[in-house]
Formats: structure tokens, sequence, C-alpha cells
């Protein structure tokens, strides 16, 4: 069977557990879009991780993990994340890279830096990991792909006319002394060749032959719903779609293969970066929450940026489940709220006066204000327990509440950073 697992929110729900978590029964996990610009963090017999490019199931005997066309490939994160697995006592897990996959090149984070600095305080908050030049460039048709790297005069040439592009790009536009030379880039991918070329593989015939054998297949997406650039908060997106859909273009996937979609919702909100956020708590409540929001509490897995925090929003939620087409959901880090008397809940959206459960676009977003309403919270530490019916009332009344408004099934419960602390409903 084909699943997907992806996030319902801005990124930064929990995917990285329950992937992990699901690859104990899983063939194949297939990461199908994004690049190293977040991270999933996993807690496991080895240790704590923040993987930023490698799918989650690398910590699982018998998987094989497919970074998919639809990526954006950094090969010095490759390389880094499998050295530093190795180097805390994970044995080497088995890597497929698609022939087809595209290279993040050295160019793509410059510009990443270069254009958040035009910008300024306008600046969208990028990660600088080069994505959206790299998925520009894709579209542009001027990317290189893995195959291009093994053939000298095609890379060069690629190379050669890209450099051309750019250096006048960075003159006229950023006003910059800095001049890319394709040599030397040409000379940086070779370094990667030998390393590389074991892992590569025409990734789309092994999925589909996987398919016809029946073999169970994780789809891993990154980021949420809300930062589709087609249906998120524009501009304040990503530059590829983590929408489960997506992975029919970004691995091959047959639309009709795909059965489940497990869409991980987090018990309270929080964004990195600009953009519309309705339910948004600042000072000392968006404190408090932040720092009992995990280990070490809520920063990006990628940027060390701390979070921006906010009240559970049925209204994005609920949309953006409504996007995966989810069939089941994940609702994570509840553990968290243990803290509250009462907790609020955004249940609805005031915009020009008027209440709406629809979330909006980004015009009318940015006009609206919260509708809150308070469950009772519960007063107590909820980890370790393993049963639903062996939570508190309170707990239980809060997820079912959340379940009524978002209209999805929740399945799964995680109440702990570790992958044992888990609820099955």
């Amino acid at each position: 069977m084909v699943s997907a697992i992806v996030g319902g929110n801005w990124g930064d729900e929990g995917k990285g557990k329950i992937t992990d978590l699901m690859a104990g029964d899983a063939d194949i996990i297939v990461r199908f879009q994004g690049g190293a610009n977040a991270g999933h963090t996993i807690i496991n017999e080895y240790g704590k991780f923040a993987l930023h490019l490698l799918p989650s199931g690398v910590f699982r005997d018998g998987v094989t993990n497919i970074i998919a066309q639809g990526v954006a490939l950094n090969l010095d994160q490759l390389f880094k994340e499998l050295d530093g697995l190795i180097e805390r006592g994970v044995p080497m897990p088995n890597i497929l890279v698609s022939d087809r996959a595209q290279v993040v090149m050295p160019y793509h984070i410059l510009f990443d830096e270069l254009e958040e600095e035009r910008l300024g305080q306008d600046s969208f908050g990028s990660t600088k990991s080069g994505i959206a030049p790299f998925y520009a460039d894709k579209y542009l048709k001027i990317g290189i792909q893995v195959a291009q790297m093994y053939d000298d005069d095609i890379l060069i040439k690629c190379l050669a006319k890209v450099c051309e592009m750019k250096n006048q790009t960075i003159a006229s536009l950023y006003d910059s002394e800095v001049v890319l030379n394709p040599k030397d880039l040409f000379d940086k991918l070779v370094t990667y060749r030998q390393r590389l070329k074991p892992m590569i593989a025409n990734v789309t015939y092994f999925i589909h032959d996987a398919i016809a054998q029946g073999k169970n297949i994780l789809l891993e997406g990154q980021l949420g719903a809300l930062k589709d650039t087609d249906n998120g908060i524009y501009p304040f997106v990503t530059s590829s779609s983590p929408l489960a859909g997506f992975a029919t273009v970004g691995a091959g996937v047959p639309i009709t293969a795909i059965k489940r979609v497990v869409t991980v919702v987090k018990a309270y909100s929080s964004a990195v970066g600009a953009g519309a956020f309705v339910s948004e708590i600042f000072d000392e409540q968006a404190a408090q929450l932040r720092k009992l929001g995990g280990d070490d509490g809520e920063y990006g897995a990628t940027t060390g940026r701390a979070r921006r925090m906010g009240w559970f929003d049925c209204v994005a939620s609920k949309y953006g489940c409504m996007l995966q087409g989810t069939t089941d959901i994940a609702f994570s880090l509840i553990d968290v709220l243990g803290y509250l008397d009462k907790i609020p809940v955004c249940v609805a959206y005031e915009i020009d006066g008027q209440t709406t459960t629809v979330f909006p676009n980004t015009v009318e977003l940015n006009r609206a204000k919260p509708v809150l309403e308070y469950v009772d919270g519960w007063k107590c530490d909820i980890q370790g327990i393993t049963k639903y019916e062996n939570l508190p009332e309170q707990a239980r009344g809060y997820i079912e509440f959340v379940e009524k408004h978002l209209g999805y099934p929740i399945t799964m419960i995680s109440n702990g950073p570790k992958r044992e602390d888990i609820i099955y409903r």
C-alpha cells in the first residue's frame, strides 16, 4: 500500500516522528519535494537527530530510502547527514537518488542570500538554503540533473551558459563583485561523482515495480499545506508543493496508488517566517509555550530561529487537511499543553465584521481576527500514557473538540518526543 505523511499546517508539525514510527512497517520511504530548507526531528535509540534531506526511514533496517526527482538535492548536505549518522553508530542506510533529481548549486544559495539582503525588511524569511533560486532555474530549464553530472561535455556547456546569465544578474541587480567560474563549479561537482554513483537509480521504475509487488511505501512530505505555492499563504510559501498529490509528480507515483494520507496536525500552532498568522500570541504567553514545546523549545530545526507561536487554528487546519486529501490525522505535541487551566482554540475568523470558517485568500487573511473558544485543560503530565481511555477526561475532550471542528478522524496522538510516546485511537 502507498501512504503519504504530510503536514496540515505551516510545517514543524512533527512529521519526522510519525514517519519514523510508521517506517517500522514500510519497505520504502520516499522524499518527493523540498530540500534542506526544513528539518524533521527524530528521537530514537541512537539519540536525537534533525534530518534535512534524508528520508526519515534511515534508522530502520531493511528500508529503502529514496530521494526522488522532485527534491532539491544539496549534495553537501546529503553526505554531511550520512556521515553524521554513521559517526553516531547508525548503520549505513540504503539510499537511492533519482537520476532525474536536480542539484542545488552554490549559486542558488548565493542568490538566496543576495535577494534576502536586497529585500531587507520586506524579505520572506528565507532559510537561505537556495530553494527558491533552485526551483526558479528548474522551471527556466537551466537546472543541473544528476545524470548530467556524468557527461563532461553536457555539464561544462550547461554551467558556462548558466554562469554567463548569473554573472550579469549579480553585477546589475545586486551590484556585487562576485563572479561565478564554470570551471570551479565543474570541479566541485566532479568531487561528488564516485560516492554518489552507487546510489543513482531510475526510481520511477523502482517505485512502480514495488507497487506492483504490493510493498508498503511511505511518501514523506516536507513543510505543510499552508506553505503550498498555489493554495497557501502566498507569497509566504515554499517553492515546491508540500501536498500529498504532488507525489504523483515529484516521485512519479500514479495518482490511483495513494490509498492513505496521514496529515500531521499540531495541538497548537507555530510558524517560521513572515506572513499572516491569525491565532498568533506574543510576549510571555508565546515565550512560555515556545519553551515547553519540545526538548529544545520551539526553534527551527534548520535555522535555529524562534518559531512564532499561536493557539490551535481550526480554520487553517481544516483547510490544510482538505488540501491534503486527509484520511487520518496524527495529532502531535498535545503533552505540551498540560500547563494550561483553559486552552484557547481559534474556531473561526472575523473579517470586516463577518464571522467565517472559510480559510480566505491572503489579502483577506491579513484582516482576519481570531474567534476563540476555551476548552478545559488537564493540568498534568500525560507522557507515558499508551491507551486513549487512560488520558485525562479533559485531554480527551480537547482531542474530540478539535476533531469535531476539523471533520477528519484523529487516529494517532503523539504525547511525547520519543518513538514510543504514541496513542493509537
